[in-house]
């Protein structure tokens, strides 16, 4: 199918699977492998997958401690800004992406993010900014 095909498409559908292997205060790190689904037209990682992947990454982060947040929802960290920059792409294999706290105060909790291929090159470097739910 030619790209001018797959850009007329439309019906859309697919699944997007990843794994939280690290997951704490100072560090979360998160697996994805690349699944036909989430490809673009032109066979490469849609922006949207990889910016959701880096956004729930970085909010494990910005969570911490799970205690932190109580039953009700009250204390999630809730993000009201998103920056990403799209550095790169990829076609296949395994992404990475590692979020780090850049300032974690009482009322607010800024994140950055990198997602990275295989070969350790960056995809996208994301900074989120998070508030606790009330």
């Amino acid at each position: 199918m030619s790209v001018r095909d797959k850009t007329a498409a439309r019906h859309y559908e697919g699944s997007i699977a990843f794994d939280i292997i690290e997951a704490g205060p100072e560090r979360a790190v998160a697996t994805m492998p690349v699944a036909a689904a989430m490809l673009n037209p032109f066979g490469t990682v849609h922006a949207g997958a990889l910016i959701w992947f880096a956004d729930i990454t970085a909010t494990v982060c910005a969570i911490g401690e799970p205690d932190s947040v109580s039953e009700d929802g009250k204390g999630f960290p809730l993000a009201v800004d998103l920056h990403t920059v799209l550095i790169s792409n990829v076609r296949g294999g395994t992404v990475t992406a590692t979020a780090l706290p850049v300032r974690r105060g009482r009322q607010l909790v800024v994140i950055r993010t990198t997602v990275t291929g295989e070969d350790a090159r960056v995809l996208i470097d994301m900074t989120t900014t998070h508030v606790p739910a009330r």
